[in-house]
């Protein structure tokens, strides 16, 4: 286990950023944690809690520095985790100076950089000039608030260096929290972006009343579907399917925890796009990663009528029950 000695820097302040930040301080590791929200901000230096997510879990704050100044977070640490939606990514991480070449980054996002359309590790190894050993994956299955309140889950630590890959394990082990291994960044990092746009056609479809029986094909499918883009991708060279990819698509769609899962339904069950995303309280992630996703040379590869046909509802306009009538004529 990594000593107390040892000081991490987290930067986001979400559920899933505060669920990491427990994590880590529960395992004895330094936490310097960038918080943007004032009010947040706030309530973890004086309560020791996160006042908007993850509100009943309790954080030691003797273990924390909680820090507005992205630098002062980042600086005399010798692990990076990136925890925000990667909508925000560049704005928030724009003020830093401090070099990241010699740290180990951790990305527990699950997106890709708008307009650019690369993934979070690309956008970090190339701005900040981070060898790809010392990047790292942290992924699920798993929501923040079952590991919030303590339930078995499974995480993946996915590095193609060794001895990273264990300081990872070793930093994100619990008794309730069992840490599996894969070097396929690639592969697990797309499959953690595309199972948020499967997810928001699940809800989709849950919030137009199909049942049971549909939603399992339509979950079958978007699994083939994922699988022809990686694929298309690497000529099938991706080998992580099971738990980091499979078990992440299951828990999303099929979650009532899953914030992506919750847009489709609202979205499903009449709302406009826009309302949708003003009701939602947490960035939906697949909203973004539908566009992008859309963009990418393996799209153009792949047959991917699921993805497509969310893309059709966000960002055509086009009805959610005509695209999804249309779709079930193309399922197997």
């Amino acid at each position: 286990m990594i000593g107390i000695e040892q000081r991490c820097a987290v930067v986001g302040y979400g559920s899933w950023a505060t669920a990491i930040v427990k994590i880590l301080t529960e395992n004895g590791i330094k936490v310097n944690w960038h918080i943007l929200n004032e009010e947040i901000l706030s309530s973890v230096k004086s309560e020791g809690r996160n006042c908007k997510y993850l509100r009943d879990v309790d954080l030691d704050n003797s273990l924390i520095n909680a820090s507005n100044d992205i630098n002062e977070v980042v600086r005399d640490t010798q692990n990076v985790v990136l925890a925000m939606p990667s909508a925000f990514m560049k704005d928030v991480m724009k003020p830093l100076i401090e070099p990241l070449h010699d740290k180990l980054v951790i990305s527990a996002v699950k997106g890709i950089i708008p307009e650019q359309y690369i993934t979070i590790t690309e956008y970090i190894t190339q701005q900040y000039a981070v060898d790809e050993d010392h990047m790292a994956l942290i992924t699920g299955p798993s929501h923040a608030e079952e590991v919030g309140m303590g339930r078995l889950s499974y995480l993946t630590a996915v590095c193609k260096n060794k001895q990273a890959q264990q300081q990872v394990i070793d930093m994100f082990s619990r008794p309730y929290i069992r840490v599996s291994t894969s070097e396929d960044v690639e592969g697990v990092e797309y499959g953690a972006i595309m199972k948020n746009i499967y997810a928001i056609a699940v809800g989709m479809a849950s919030g137009l009343g199909y049942g049971d029986n549909f939603i399992a094909v339509l979950i079958a499918n978007c699994a083939a579907e994922m699988n022809r883009f990686f694929e298309a991708c690497s000529g099938g060279k991706h080998n992580t399917f099971a738990s980091a990819c499979l078990g992440d698509l299951l828990v999303t769609c099929y979650s009532t925890y899953s914030r992506n899962r919750r847009f489709g339904l609202l979205i499903g069950r009449g709302c406009t796009v826009r309302s949708a995303m003003n009701e939602m309280t947490m960035v939906a992630e697949g909203y973004f990663a539908t566009k992008c996703i859309r963009h990418t040379k393996a799209r153009q590869e792949a047959e991917m009528p699921i993805a497509d046909m969310v893309y059709e509802v966000l960002y055509n306009g086009a009805s959610a029950r005509r695209t999804m009538t249309a779709l079930t004529k193309k399922l197997i």
